[in-house]
This record gives C-alpha cells, structure tokens and sequence, in this order.
C-alpha cells in the first residue's frame, strides 16, 4: 500500500525535479545540496541564501536574450539590470556585480550602496546605474552627486514632468536621461494608469518643450513597465506595442535616444508545476520590436531589463521546525512552526503568496492533511489550502520522535527580508532568525557562513528603547 509521503510526492509531481531530489539517506536536497546537515549546523528558524543560484539566472536570461537577437539579426545590445530593491545584502550586490551586470535603484539610499560598490571597485563606470522612482530631493541630489563625480552611465528615468528642471539645477556636468511611461493598468485593477510615469500622450510634446533645448540632459531611454509581469496575454502585448510606438515616434525626434527599458516581470518558480515559456517570451518580445523598428524605418534600440525576483528569488529558503501538532476539531489539524509565517515569509500574509513547501526529513512516513500555523497571537499567521490553492500533506508525527520534522520553504530570496523588517521588531516580538549564506568554492564544494545570528532580546530591548 502506497500511503508514505514520498508515494504522494511521486504521484503528485514529476520526481525528481529539476532542483529538489532525495539524498540516500531519505533527506531533502535542493540544487545539489543536503539541507539537514546545514540546518543541524545553524538550527531553525533559519534563512538561506544560495549564491550559485544568482549566477545561474543572470547567464540564463543573458543567454535568452541574446539567442532571440541573434534569430532576427537584432543589430543592437542587451544589458541586464538588477534592482536593488528586491534585496540589498551586501553579498548579494557583491555576487550580482561580479556577474557584470548593470542597476536599477528605487531610492536615495541606494544610490549610497552605489557608491561603496564603486569605492570597493565592485562597480566599474562602464556599468549603467538606471535611477527609476519618484524622487525625493535627497535622491536627487545622491543622483545628481554621482553624475557630477563622473559616473556618467547615470540614467535618471523621469517620472514626472518638473523631475528634470530639479535634477539639472543640481547638475554640474550633462546627464543621460530617460523617461517613464505611465501605462495603463490591467482591466481588473482598482485604477486605470499607473501613478509612475508620464502619459503616452505628452512624452512627445515632454521631450519637445523640456528635453530637446536643455544643455544639461541627453535623452537616452524610454522605460517601460507593467505590474503583471511579463506575461504572455493581449494586455502586455498592446502595451508592448504602444511603448514600441512611443519610441518610434521619439527616435524621429531625437537622434541620441537608443535604449528602451522593458522593466522586469520575468516570473519565479512557486510549484513545481509551473509553466512559462521563458525562451518563447524572450524571442516574442525581441520580436516583435524589431518587427515594428523594421516597418518604421527606424534603428531598432538597444534592450535594459531590470530583473529583480528573477535573480535572487529561486537564490533564498526559509526552514523551521514543527514544534508541535494541534487537533482542534475533526478535520483541522494544526502544525505549529517555530517562528512566524507574518514575520519571516510577509507575502504569504499580505498578498497570499505562494512559495515551493516541502519536508526535510521523515519522507517514509504516512501523512496528514494539515495547516501551518505560526507563533503570534495573530488569526492571519498560518499557511494553509484556502490561501494557497493546493492543500498541505506532510509526513505524520509522533510523540517518541527525537528529531522533529523540519520543513523548507524555497525560492523566498525576494523581498521578504526587507518587506519582514531586517532588524528591528518584529509582531509579538518574535526574533528575526539566523540568516546562512552558502557558497561553493572553484571545486564545487559547498561553503557556508553565518551572516546574522538569532535576535537577541537585548537588541529588540534596545530598538524599543529600554536599554
């Protein structure tokens, strides 16, 4: 009778995956590597980032991109941008920019991490620096203080139209410039145009009025993003097409503008039943746009993609251990983790995300349906089948267990830490967990290194000022 986890799991998904396989000793492993030894090492809650996963989705999308150039001869060039705002770890930064790719910053603080990655000689002046953002005056002038210092591969994106008049009275040498399009939001949103950026309809006659006689700035680039992502619908199509447009209409105009910004979108793994067609998408949108470049008579521009999640998303993990099991009634039986899905996995509670979940160990065992819940007092801190789609089975526990069942969350490398609040206080003052960063040396073999330790509560005391 096949009523073990493991059976389950087979009958379930295609095993093993691409990136999670058992280990012989009935372990989980993910990307190669055997989870419980590093999770004995560090004990749970604990944080994972795995850096070779960086590396391998930068020369991914890289590789996409430039084999769907080369299938229409697409005479111009791809730069891979990262934004810093989906994580700002240092040894992140460290990792991206040892890929040689370019940044994408959100606000002034950014531009300050800008400057040690140059001072470090991480950041090289040939790299592009994409300012994008509703600017505050603070990161106007960290902006306007790294064009002035020479890093002349400063693109300012302009989100409104008296941004450039605020940035060139701070500027003392010219500046590249692009500019943001305000595009129209998905039928079902609660509004119709994005509050970033400047309407189709007035980026002409914006150009014209403010950009073409201005000493201090060089349009460069038309930037363009859309909140669903890059999807394979009619909706991103035709916005697509009407930037396409928007660019044709401005390359006319204005002989130094070449690039135009797709923004990023370029979705992660949250199943293992996933399908998108990343090369498809890749080679539609080069497509397309040297297609409507083509008819128009127009040099095709070259393409930024400011990929955020895509590159340190499938990098992260969050595992715990399951301190106990609750039966409240006859069908809700309760795992209770040792930690807080609120505060260590924010977007599983505020927008009901989904993330990969599986056990570490005990696969040979039978399983239960069950919901995850987490330490806080809070109703809204659990992980269960009504927010996620899918219900939760995991291997059944027993009181004479000596080890407890741990479980992994994956692909977590995005925005929780800093969404959670790095540092700081946490809800029903629950501690930030350890944080590991794991590497593999030019062998191949894995290293790994503490970064944070556990909260201690003479931290917490004293941000709450008690000490």
């Amino acid at each position: 009778m096949k009523n073990k986890y493991i059976d389950l799991v087979e009958q379930t998904f295609d095993w093993p995956a691409e990136e999670f396989e058992l280990t012989e000793n009935g372990t989980l492993a993910w990307n190669d590597l055997d989870l419980m030894p590093i999770v004995k090492q560090y004990g749970t809650p604990l944080r994972m980032t795995y850096l070779p996963k960086i590396d391998e989705n930068i020369q991914r999308a890289r590789r996409m991109f430039h084999v769907a150039m080369a299938k229409v001869d697409y005479e111009a060039n791809y730069h891979y941008c990262y934004c810093t705002k989906s994580n700002h770890f240092s040894f992140v930064m460290e990792r991206v920019l040892e890929n040689e790719v370019h940044l994408e910053t959100s606000s002034a603080f950014d531009i300050n991490i800008i400057k040690k990655m140059k001072e470090a000689g991480r950041l090289k002046d040939q790299q592009y620096v994409v300012c994008n953002g509703y600017k505050t005056k603070a990161y106007l002038d960290n902006i306007a203080g790294l064009i002035n210092s020479g890093h002349t591969n400063t693109i300012n994106v302009i989100d409104h139209v008296e941004e450039l008049e605020e940035l060139t009275s701070r500027l003392t040498e010219k500046a590249k410039v692009g500019i943001r399009i305000a595009s129209e939001e998905e039928p079902k949103f609660e509004f119709y145009t994005s509050r970033l950026g400047i309407g189709y309809r007035d980026i002409v006659d914006f150009y014209k009025t403010k950009i073409a006689e201005n000493e201090m700035a060089e349009l460069k680039m038309l930037h363009f993003f859309i909140n669903t992502g890059i999807k394979d619908t009619a909706y991103y199509w035709n916005e697509l097409r009407k930037c396409v447009n928007v660019y044709i209409d401005l390359k006319r105009l204005c002989p130094t503008l070449d690039s135009l910004n797709i923004g990023g979108g370029f979705p992660i793994q949250t199943s293992l039943g996933m399908d998108y067609d990343y090369e498809y998408m890749a080679e539609e949108i080069i497509s397309q746009i040297k297609t409507m470049c083509d008819f128009a008579d127009v040099p095709e521009p070259n393409i930024f993609s400011e990929f955020g999640s895509f590159t340190v998303g499938e990098s992260g993990a969050n595992f715990y251990s399951i301190l106990g099991a609750k039966q409240q009634n006859d069908r809700e039986l309760w795992y209770m983790i040792d930690s807080s899905f609120m505060t260590t996995l924010p977007d599983s509670w505020a927008i009901n995300k989904r993330f990969i979940m599986f056990p570490l160990n005990k696969w040979n065992r039978p399983y239960d349906r069950v919901l995850l819940g987490g330490l806080t007092c809070d109703s809204d801190d659990y992980y269960n089948s009504e927010q996620h789609v899918n219900a939760i089975f995991l291997p059944r526990m027993s009181p004479q267990d000596e080890e407890p069942l741990m479980i992994g969350f994956f692909n977590t490398g995005a925005y929780q830490e800093s969404l959670s609040g790095y540092g700081g206080t946490k809800h029903c003052l629950l501690p930030a967990p350890r944080h590991v960063v794991v590497d593999r040396d030019e062998e191949g073999n894995v290293t790994s290194k503490l970064f944070a330790d556990e909260q201690s509560s003479a931290n917490m005391l004293n941000t709450l000022g008690y000490e």
